[in-house]
């Protein structure tokens, strides 16, 4: 079997992995990492020689761009110093106790190294953390916190790990030196990402519309900053970070609307392959690590890293009440403005969802085979196989527990944003209805269009502000119609009195109208 029949055979089974976790509930990294774990247990199956760094490439900053592109800068804004004490002074601190365990348990690999495992597995992956929480019935807040933090504490961790494989390599640490370069690297990544962005948007605010066109500028948005940041020093993560965030708040005013539902499609498809992809490439490096491994030395290793995960978990659980409630009670003692205390309830499940995921596995395989004087680095085996038990345990063990612990804990998802749904759809409305009244000089056929639209608009502000009564009713028989209407005319297609680029067209429309009354229904 050739390398491509086998990505066509990965990219079927996440397809099929996909169906089963929508039917069994299952989040579908779980489900993936066990997928890949099964066909790496295949006799004869094929093993993907995979460049880490150009996978790194390839998955990560499609998929962190994608994430930015639907996250609310408002909302990390309003919850920045959270987000702030998540992605830096956590990821510092859980960077910290892996290396003391580790150290504490493994004495023979040097400090350096201990570090490196740190740094690489101490940040929650944005894709694991997003893919398997999306699903979830979570209040706004905590969804904004755990894909706040994992959007940013990659540049943290990124930064660390340069140090300690410094440190690793040529066996000398410098704390200042670290501090700037930390600094500079993450400043130095948000200005590039921002300057990038601010270029692709002025340039698809002149170019012609072309939807093909614009998208295809659009899929290359993410290496467009990653690369030239990278490049020059900076964080490429936070460079894509913030061209995301920044092309999702000015896109709107200057992408068309066939652009934009073709990105979206075309987004959604790809960041499905790819995240389908890079867990079931989790599962299948196993047999590889586990083959680094000295003989009779993986059994201790898995003990170690069960270690490791829970110093970490309880790590993440004492600082999430620390942070969630410590500066709270510090702004009462000094009478500042201060927003109310969370549940426990959530902080304890934002603790325990702190998922590992394919960046750690990614760094971890990158690491080089040889240190000081052309040495080989000590320990590099016994990171990738730690780095991996650990991936594992979080995606399988935590993911598995993420929706029975929501239930167990009766944490339910809040209403926010609904009211906001309902005042934007009533404010819209109401404009429409205002421009169609300014209107003057309408002829007669003009007059009765117009009267229309307006009984229409009327109804639907009904609906959009809860007083109707029977919006289901109404979808139950547009969707009808709609149906009728279709077949209509699929059936002139097939009777040869209309084409094949009329019937998608008039489809096209059907589908969008669906998809609205589907929401109401």
């Amino acid at each position: 079997m050739s390398a491509v029949a086998l990505i066509l055979l990965l990219i079927a089974a996440s397809a099929a992995l996909r169906y089963l976790s929508d039917r069994i509930g299952v989040p579908l990294p779980t489900l993936l990492v066990l997928g890949g774990l099964g066909l790496a247990l295949i006799p004869g199956l094929p093993r993907l020689n995979l460049d880490p760094e150009t996978v790194f490439l390839v998955f990560i900053p499609p998929l962190l761009f994608w994430t930015a592109l639907q996250t609310s800068l408002r909302d990390l804004i309003r919850n920045r110093r959270s987000i702030t004490l998540l992605a830096l002074w956590l990821v510092l601190i859980t960077l910290v106790t892996v290396a003391a365990v580790t150290h504490t348990l493994l004495p023979a690999l040097p400090w350096a190294v201990c570090f490196l495992l740190g740094a690489i597995v101490s940040p929650p992956d944005a894709v694991a953390v997003t893919a398997s929480s999306r699903s979830l019935s979570l209040p706004r807040t905590a969804l904004v916190l755990l894909e706040g933090e994992s959007l940013m504490n990659d540049a943290t961790a990124l930064v660390a790990y340069q140090i300690a494989l410094a440190a690793a390599v040529t066996g000398t640490f410098s704390l200042p030196r670290a501090a700037g370069e930390l600094v500079l690297t993450g400043a130095g990544g948000i200005g590039i990402g921002l300057a990038l962005g601010f270029a692709v948007g002025w340039v698809r605010q002149r170019m012609a519309r072309t939807s093909l066109v614009e998208n295809t500028l659009s899929l290359l948005s993410p290496f467009i900053a990653y690369i030239p940041a990278d490049a020059l020093g900076g964080s490429g993560v936070l460079a894509v970070v913030a061209m995301g965030l920044y092309l999702a708040r000015y896109s709107p005013r200057v992408i068309t609307a066939p652009t934009r539902l073709q990105g979206a499609a075309m987004w959604e498809m790809l960041a499905f392959v790819l995240e389908g992809l890079i867990f079931i490439f989790i599962g299948l490096e196993l047999p590889v690590v586990v083959a680094g491994l000295a003989p009779g030395s993986a059994l201790h290793l898995v003990k170690v890293s069960l270690l490791v995960v829970a110093a970490m978990t309880a790590t993440r659980i004492a600082w999430m009440f620390i942070g969630a409630y410590l500066p709270r009670w510090l702004d009462r003692r000094l009478a500042r403005p201060t927003t109310p205390y969370p549940p426990w309830r959530n902080v304890l499940f934002l603790g325990w969802a702190g998922i590992r995921g394919g960046d750690s596995l990614v760094i971890a395989l990158a690491l080089p085979y040889t240190g000081l004087h052309s040495a080989p680095l000590p320990g590099r085996a016994e990171i990738v196989f730690i780095t991996f038990v650990v991936i594992f345990i979080t995606l399988v063990v935590q993911g598995l527990t993420l929706s029975p612990m929501i239930r167990l804990l009766g944490i339910v998802s809040g209403n926010e944003e609904q009211g906001e749904e309902r005042a934007a759809r009533s404010a819209s409305i109401r404009a429409g209805a205002a421009a169609l009244a300014q209107l003057n000089g309408l002829s007669d056929g003009e007059l009765q269009v117009a009267d229309a639209l307006k009984r229409a608009a009327h109804y639907r502000l009904k609906r959009a502000e809860g007083t109707d009564s029977s919006p289901a009713e109404y979808a139950r028989l547009r969707l009808a119609m709609l149906a009728a209407e279709r077949n209509t005319v699929i059936g002139m297609r097939d009777r040869g009195e209309i084409s094949d680029a009329v019937l998608l067209r008039l489809q096209r429309e059907f589908d969008h109208e669906e998809m609205l009354l589907r929401h109401d229904e």
